[in-house]
């Protein structure tokens, strides 16, 4: 089966809710990432004196707000001041500009945002990781980053890069692994959330957890209502116009309902004796929603929901499923639905002729 599309988006969008703030050494791309980009140089004691002297208070604050200062205050640099005729907005707004000062600031505007703050360095190593195309690679990079910045703001990130090359290696298991260390250090990273409750009900991770399988699909049911909650939330990113940001909140909801298909699809086949014909019933409506909401409709979510009307022995209902399935698809899934196609109508066709007396 074709994986899911919010996980096809590419780097670029697989972050699309990861803003990180710039620190003071840092100059940030129009995509929010920061980037290693020159910015001016902070200014030193001598040159806040002569600006202030020479241009006046209205330029230095000016330059103080954009280049800030390469000093903490002191009593020293007050009086120094002070003897230039600054006035007490003057000495506050060069106390402010100081290095902790700034990055006080910025980290708690950061946090007010749920943005985070990165180093040049770490920006240097996280950087190339958004564009990697090589999961094997991607990997690699991922686990270097954590080895030399175990504790950087932007792990939670860097393991939804990680989970996200192992689901493309079809490794649904360490997917949903990486997909949890990401949330275990920010639970609202909607990327995130969409890989865990898209991972948990596929059934090469079911197979792996038919143990606790009911318990696992709780917590994906959890992931998946916690996205659509947080689609709440999006904001439009930089040059992305009202269409594409629509068309990307609508595929981030499509891909929940799909999640949320599957989920009640294998809730439904829990039972010992018989399918739970109510867990049927919602995992065709989460479907119906996923395909009806989606700019581009996922074909396997059109397969599943073939599936669920099959079982419940609605046979036109789900031909048509499965007939879109085909059109959509290539490949491997669309063989399938051809086949499920020709099947149920060949079952409908010999319902039909037992009951004719």
């Amino acid at each position: 089966m074709k994986i899911k599309s919010v996980i096809l988006l590419g780097p670029a969008l697989l972050l699309a809710s990861a803003l990180f703030a710039q620190s003071p050494n840092a100059s940030q791309s129009s995509s929010g990432v920061p980037t290693l980009a020159a910015a001016p140089a902070p200014m030193d004691d001598k040159e806040v004196l002569t600006e202030l002297k020479k241009e006046g208070p209205a330029q230095l604050m000016k330059d103080l707000s954009s280049r800030g200062v390469n000093f903490e205050m002191d009593p020293e640099m007050e009086k120094k001041l002070r003897h230039a005729k600054a006035t007490d907005e003057v000495v506050n707004a060069v106390m402010a500009a100081g290095p902790k000062e700034r990055e006080a600031a910025i980290r708690a505007s950061a946090m007010a945002a749920g943005q985070a703050v990165l180093s040049p360095d770490e920006a240097a190593a996280f950087k190339p990781l958004q564009t990697e195309l090589d999961p094997d690679k991607a990997i690699a990079m991922a686990e270097a980053f954590v080895q030399k910045f175990p504790k950087s703001e932007a792990l939670t990130y860097v393991y939804a890069f990680e989970g996200n090359a192992y689901e493309t290696k079809g490794n649904a298991e360490k997917m949903v692994e990486y997909a949890e260390k990401s949330l275990a250090l920010k639970n609202d990273n909607l990327m995130s959330l969409l890989m865990a409750a898209y991972g948990i009900p596929q059934p090469q991770y079911t197979k792996l957890h038919q143990a606790d399988e009911e318990k696992q699909l709780n917590q994906a049911e959890s992931y998946a209502n916690e996205a659509l909650k947080q689609v709440d939330t999006l904001k439009k990113q930089p040059n992305e116009d009202d269409k594409a940001f629509s068309d990307r909140k609508a595929t981030y909801i499509s891909n929940a309902h799909g999640d949320l298909g599957m989920i009640h699809l294998d809730r439904a086949q829990l039972g010992l004796v018989s399918l739970d014909k109510a867990e049927l019933v919602k995992a065709e409506n989460d479907f119906k929603q996923a395909v009806t909401i989606a700019p581009h409709p996922e074909p396997t979510d059109y397969y599943r929901m073939g599936e669920a009307c099959k079982l419940q022995g609605h046979y036109d209902d789900a031909i048509a499923a499965f007939s879109k399935a085909s059109d959509l698809g290539q490949g491997v899934l669309k063989q399938y639905a051809d086949q499920q196609v020709v099947r149920l109508k060949q079952a409908k066709a010999q319902a039909g002729t037992a009951a004719k007396p």
